[in-house]
């Protein structure tokens, strides 16, 4: 497989898949059915050929593999691609996770449904090639490109307030990337090249580095979304269509912390060093604050978009640890949350689907209902509150782990979002699926049915299976995180060698 651009052709299989869909003719019921089996069909040979490229990977080797390059603009920037252990799971995940949102579209999408599989495809062809470029330019255009069909999702198939969520989504997130674009520019007038192997390698100067963390850190701190700057993200998701939530939720806020393990840490790492205090300081406030926010929540949507910014939070504080723990913390924490997040908001696309409501007062007794239901809603709150044998546990404690050998301090604040996330999680739960069954509007409504229990119960076994063993995940990324550690060590020991022998 050394000879085929695999990763070109997960990258862009989705596109060919969007093509076709231009091929269907007509709105009837015929039409819409081909659209969605062309639909499915691409994203499930996309993760299939994603699953070659896992099995083929080399765990031994700390590297970019299945390296792809050809010359794009002036010669000096090339269209280039690779994956290591850092990108490769990410890209499974989206392949992944595109499959399920199709599905889950099939009947709550009522209008204009091949351009809604449309703007999906496409989004995923952008967000495979921000974890598969191996050029700054290259990743840029792949990172803003997924807001367009994001921002259409939004703002065409959204709630009553969908043009202002998709606005604000798209206004907040493009505003921090036009800094990262000034800095893309700045490094490649220094670097002479904007390859990201290369620049791994060279060193800015100290003063120049803050500025360039300065320029990343507003574009990949929205995208994540870090306290302050996460108001968003609640809008966002109230307003997006189940499909969206997902995708949201489980991959695009994902690209903030890639962005960071990618560019910020190796590439700035003295700057990472002097702003580490910070990043913690907003972590935790985002952690604490944002839980208790959730805990006032009378939208389950709301509540589910602001847990998430919390448990970024832990995403945020692991990967400035900067070490083992934390770093492959953090990124297990963004893999599983990407599952977990993305099957909460389908299990909340279930019921909304028969009540066209998502406040938590219009329910009530669902377990009297719906009981196969609420065993499945059970498992995913227990994996968001972080319950031991699931794959939420592994990740926080990790990161808690790397922490608390980082700062103790920092360490003691974050864990009270165990305990703040199991209050909002479980009360959640409670006022939904616990207690009699006395709305009468809710007598009338059934069980999960056949194809939402094929959406959901594959979602409940990854959830157990990577909190029971974890071992495939770190297999990936352990060298990689190493050598990111190791370079990043090596540099500071060197910024303090000169800075010593200067005073």
């Amino acid at each position: 497989m050394t000879d085929w651009p695999i990763l070109s052709t997960v990258t862009f299989l989705p596109t060919v898949g969007a093509l076709l869909l231009l091929l269907v003719r007509g709105d009837d019921a015929a039409a819409r059915r081909n659209v969605y089996w062309i639909s499915l069909w691409t994203t499930l040979v996309t993760f299939v050929v994603s699953l070659l490229i896992w099995k083929d990977f080399d765990n031994s080797s700390a590297g970019f593999q299945f390296v792809e390059r050809a010359d794009w603009l002036g010669g000096k920037i090339s269209y280039s691609m690779g994956v290591d252990g850092i990108s490769m799971l990410f890209v499974i995940l989206t392949t992944f996770l595109m499959p399920f949102c199709i599905v889950a579209s099939k009947y709550s999408v009522k209008f204009r449904f091949k351009e809604y599989m449309l703007a999906f495809l496409l989004l995923e062809t952008l967000m495979i090639g921000v974890f598969c470029a191996t050029d700054l330019l290259l990743f840029y255009v792949f990172f803003e490109g997924g807001l367009i069909p994001m921002f259409l999702i939004i703002g065409i198939w959204g709630g009553q307030r969908r043009v202002y969520a998709a606005f604000k989504f798209f206004l907040y997130t493009l505003l921090g990337s036009v800094l990262m674009l000034l800095a893309i520019m700045a490094m490649y007038w220094q670097a002479g090249t904007t390859d990201i192997p290369t620049l791994l390698d060279h060193q800015f100067p100290a003063s120049m580095q803050t500025w360039l963390w300065l320029a990343f850190f507003a574009s990949f701190a929205v995208k994540m979304p870090m306290w302050p700057v996460h108001t968003w993200l609640p809008d966002a998701h109230v307003e997006a269509p189940t499909a969206g939530s997902v995708i949201l939720a489980g991959v695009l806020l994902k690209m903030g912390g890639y962005g960071f393990l990618r560019f910020s840490l190796p590439m700035f790492p003295i700057a990472s060093a002097d702003f580490a205090p910070i990043i913690y300081t907003l972590s935790v406030v985002a952690i604490i604050y944002t839980s208790l926010v959730a805990l006032v929540q009378a939208d389950m949507k709301k509540l589910i978009a602001y847990s998430s910014v919390a448990h970024m939070g832990y995403v945020t504080m692991g990967i400035f640890t900067m070490n083992a723990q934390g770093v492959e913390g953090a990124i297990f924490q963004m893999l599983s949350h990407g599952i977990v997040s993305g099957a909460l908001f389908l299990c909340v696309g279930v019921i909304y689907d028969r009540m066209h409501t998502r406040e938590i007062a219009a329910y009530g007794g669902l377990v009297n209902r719906m009981p196969f239901y609420a065993a499945v809603f059970l498992v995913f709150t227990m994996a968001n509150v972080g319950l031991p044998g699931t794959s939420g546990f592994v990740g926080e404690f990790m990161v808690l782990i790397g922490v608390f050998r980082a700062n103790t301090w920092v360490a003691a604040f974050a864990t009270t979002g165990v305990i703040l996330s199991a209050s909002y999680g479980l009360w959640l739960y409670r006022k939904v699926i616990m207690g009699a069954l006395e709305k009468a509007n809710l007598k009338s409504i059934f069980d999960l049915s056949r194809r939402e229990i094929a959406i959901l119960v594959p979602l409940v076994v990854l959830t157990i299976f990577f909190g029971v063993y974890p071992t495939p995940v770190f297999n990936v990324t352990g060298q990689a995180v190493d050598k990111l550690i190791t370079n990043y060590q090596a540099a500071l020991s060197a910024a303090g060698k000169l800075a010593l022998a200067a005073q």
